[in-house]
């Protein structure tokens, strides 16, 4: 089960942060802050495209979404979002619980600037209502994320 594999990657590589289990789903934005009793830019949501040479995954701050022009000119072509039977096959994680943490190493990471606004944030933890507290650099640290600016509000 995925959110078995994101509660592995936390108990060895960063044993303080607990996974967060809910009742009720977290699987869009509204849903997870309703849920988290956060605002919605608090929620970092994980989008997974397709690149010319692989999968990669980007994570923004929920109020934000992706700007094409910014995207286009930083990766040289249109983003393209996988079906989410191709994201659950190539990250392990379902739509609505895809996160950056326990998916291969051939998957790049990249957390959008729009996450340094806050000193926490919720990105999901492999199922559609778990989640994981920590700081937008705790995450790209753990993840070996790349900082880009490719979303708009």
């Amino acid at each position: 089960m995925s959110i078995e594999a994101v509660r592995r990657f936390f108990e060895e590589k960063a044993p303080g942060i607990q996974v967060i289990e809910h009742q009720q789903s977290t699987a869009t934005v509204a849903q997870a802050a309703a849920v988290l009793g956060v605002a919605q830019a608090q929620i970092a949501k994980t989008l997974a495209l397709g690149l010319a040479d692989g999968l990669a995954l980007f994570v923004l701050a929920g109020n934000v979404r992706l700007d094409n022009q910014k995207f286009k000119a930083a990766f040289g072509a249109k983003p393209r979002m996988l079906p989410p039977d191709q994201t659950l096959a190539l990250t392990g994680h379902p739509v609505g619980g895809v996160c950056p943490f326990a998916v291969g190493d051939e998957v790049k990471i990249y957390c959008d600037v729009s996450l340094q606004a806050h000193e926490e944030i919720y990105p999901a933890a492999g199922s559609p209502n778990s989640a994981v507290r920590l700081s937008p650099d705790q995450l790209a640290q753990l993840v070996n994320a790349q900082w880009v600016d490719i979303g708009k509000v």
